[in-house]
């Protein structure tokens, strides 16, 4: 009788195929990772653009129109508001406000008319409310408060973090600028509606102080708002 000998069966124990399980898995995380790393800096690098896009439409309408538009108001249209702003009538929101992207004429923009940043956020806009009448939204106003001897001083700030401001404006240390005529900025990814920590707060409290600083993630203080602003030179 022949006894066959059987060389024994190769293969992957439960152990090793549990360690090839999770380096699959650490690979797969750190690529996920690396993917939404590089479109996050995709997307701000888009909304920085739009950014300095809407900052030049507003000085072409200065150029233009002796004068910066109003804010669109929230929940409204991408109007500035008052559509009567031309003729010395105070704007709507002032430091609350949208980029007006229909009196502006610049995209993209949403349903309401509103420009948005690059996750379809709305793009946010503040002008300065530093003289009576309202001088920088009136047509010809800087001219007129000059030839009246009216001393124009544009008062829109921008710190460095919300532990800086004192009041509506920065203290010392913290002051990137104290004389913006007008503030344009994106609320980051999270559009400002899970806004965790003071700094992203400060540019949502409808005031005049605003801020900017380098992006955080984490903690009890995330950041990643995009701030840009005019100054008085435009004047």
């Amino acid at each position: 009788m022949k006894v066959s000998i059987h060389a024994p069966e190769k293969g992957f124990s439960l152990i090793e195929l549990a360690v090839v399980l999770v380096i699959v898995t650490l690979l797969a995380g750190g690529l996920l990772m690396s993917l939404s790393a590089q479109r996050e800096g995709v997307a701000r690098e888009e909304t920085q653009r739009r950014l300095l896009e809407a900052r030049d439409a507003l000085l072409g309408f200065a150029a233009a129109n002796g004068r910066l538009p109003c804010p669109a108001t929230p929940n409204g249209t991408g109007v500035e508001a008052p559509t009567t702003a031309a003729a010395g009538t105070p704007c709507t929101s002032p430091w609350n406000g949208y980029l007006p992207a229909i009196t502006l004429g610049i995209g993209p923009t949403d349903r309401s008319g509103y420009m948005v940043d690059a996750w379809e956020n709305p793009i946010r806009y503040s002008v300065t409310t530093a003289c009576t009448p309202p001088c920088i939204t009136t047509t010809n106003g800087v001219k007129s408060a000059w030839n009246s001897g009216l001393t124009i001083t544009p008062d829109l700030s921008v710190c460095t973090s919300a532990n800086g401001i004192s009041g509506t404006t920065c203290a010392s240390g913290f002051k990137l600028t104290g004389d913006a005529v007008a503030v344009i900025f994106s609320l980051g990814s999270n559009g400002g509606t899970t806004t965790a920590g003071l700094d992203e707060a400060a540019n949502t409290n409808n005031d005049r102080a605003f801020v900017y600083h380098t992006v955080t993630t984490g903690g009890a203080n995330p950041f990643d708002d995009q701030v840009i602003w005019l100054s008085p030179n435009i004047l």
